[in-house]
């Protein structure tokens, strides 16, 4: 069965930092696409970038230049370094782990004050 255990999340204020993590189970997913999602209160949940097994990357618009996504594949881990948090990044953050199914994490809030 597999499982995705986010952490990292938490308060912070504009203009700094947060670095989530996310730690799959139930499988080796080297070879699985991964990635991390968000959704915003009363929004829809969108993009925020993913990581091919060969270490492509995307980024939504919003974040590039800011955030970083990089993976561990001994650990099956996704990381994304957040830097200069703005109050507009506030949302939940869904880790993603794609593949022939999609699987998701139970997400963890990012709240940045103004």
């Amino acid at each position: 069965q597999v499982q995705l255990v986010e952490s990292g999340g938490g308060l912070v204020q504009a203009g700094g930092s947060l670095r989530l993590s996310c730690a799959a189970s139930g499988s080796t997913f080297s070879f699985n696409p991964m990635g991390w999602y968000r959704q915003a209160p009363g929004k829809q949940r969108e993009l925020v970038a993913t990581i091919t097994n060969g270490g492509s990357t995307n980024y939504a618009d919003s974040v590039k230049g800011r955030f970083t996504i990089s993976r561990d594949n001994a650990k099956n881990t996704v990381y994304l370094q957040m830097n200069s948090l703005k109050p507009e990044d506030t949302a939940v953050y869904y880790c993603w782990l794609g593949g022939l199914s999609n699987y998701w994490g139970q997400g963890t809030q990012v709240t940045v004050s103004s």
